[in-house]
């Protein structure tokens, strides 16, 4: 007998317990979507009756206050890219607000429609957040990541995400004017691919450890990590592999462009991405767009890179740091989509 469990919101994750009793008549599962704190649940198989058993708690927060959706993009080439979205039920989902939106794409991970304060900030003040599930991701099963986004296919990723952003303006959930992106590691890649093809489409960018070298990292077989990471984007000294990296590594196709606003980070003990990836990104950016330079007149957008002295891949260890690096990127964007001086709402 299969059994279909009913979830009132569209866009949620589910995880299944650890059930070690195989004779129980009750399964312990996860929820949690982008308006619900993560839940433990019991479910008896026979009854179909489901007991809450706890709950993250989140300090002054009101889920009543807030809507989650799922939308689709079309991608260039037909696809359904599913984008989960997340705002203040005051923010009419037709109505255009300066918009957050997220991404990943790489790995066969996936990015799952799950609750994180966060978040709230950016809701509080009027933002919409949405997360673009793209291909490279695991979301939609293992063909979702290869061959969707892996190897030859790779920018996949790229363009999906562009649609994705391109579809929250025609459905006027997202200001035109006002969507500020962000992503990390490969999602840094996936930020500097996007700002190269579209760089006008978006007013603001924070990368995080963004992996922007990757013609010269995936060349290069004495970094410890580059062999391994192959299997994800291809040998480079196979000419076929060599020239699809070089069609999309963010420094190597940095162009005469008129750049967002960005906000750019790094760890001097990176051992996945190495500090000068980024630093070697910042300056090339730099160098090269055109809204205003140094001898060309005009300030130019931001391009800020923020080097953490002590911690490496995964930012700061000490809890209490962490938070104050997260609200220092919060901050970023909430200048940058236009909001920093609004009030949250309670």
């Amino acid at each position: 007998v299969l059994d279909m469990l009913p979830f009132e919101e569209d866009a949620h994750a589910v995880y299944l317990g650890v059930n070690k009793e195989f004779e129980s008549d009750v399964v312990r599962f996860s929820y949690s979507s982008m308006t619900t704190p993560r839940q433990t649940w019991a479910w008896e198989v026979s009854s179909g009756r489901r007991l809450l058993l706890k709950e993250t708690p989140v300090p002054n927060y009101d889920r009543t206050k807030y809507a989650s959706r799922r939308a689709f993009a079309t991608a260039v080439d037909g696809t359904r890219v599913p984008i989960s979205i997340v705002s203040r039920i005051d923010v009419e989902p037709t109505t255009p607000a300066p918009t957050y939106l997220y991404g990943y794409g790489s790995y066969e991970i996936s990015l799952d429609p799950s609750f994180s304060a966060s978040y709230l900030p950016l809701l509080d003040r009027g933002v919409k957040v949405a997360v673009a599930h793209v291909r490279g991701g695991g979301e939609l099963g293992r063909t979702w990541y290869d061959p969707g986004a892996r190897y030859l296919t790779k920018i996949n990723t790229f363009t999906d995400f562009i649609s994705c952003a391109e579809a929250l303006v025609a459905m006027k959930e997202a200001d035109a004017a006002r969507i500020a992106i962000e992503g990390r590691s490969a999602g840094g890649l996936l930020v500097g691919a996007v700002l190269n093809m579209r760089p006008e489409l978006f007013c603001a960018a924070v990368a995080g450890v963004p992996f922007v070298d990757v013609m010269q990292t995936m060349s290069d077989a004495t970094i410890p990590l580059t062999t391994g990471e192959w299997k994800e984007w291809g040998n480079p000294h196979d000419e076929r592999y060599f020239e699809y990296i070089r069609s999309y590594s963010p420094v190597d196709n940095v162009a005469p462009n008129a750049y967002p606003n960005i906000l750019v980070t790094a760890g001097l003990w990176d051992p996945r991405v190495a500090y000068w990836e980024p630093a070697k990104w910042v300056q090339r950016i730099r160098e090269r767009q055109t809204n205003g330079s140094a001898d060309g007149g005009g300030d130019g957008a931001q391009v800020l890179l923020k080097t953490d002295l002590d911690s490496g891949h995964f930012s700061a260890s000490d809890r209490y740091k962490y938070i104050k690096e997260r609200a220092y990127d919060l901050a970023f964007l909430l200048d940058q989509l236009g909001v920093a001086d609004r009030q949250p709402h309670q």
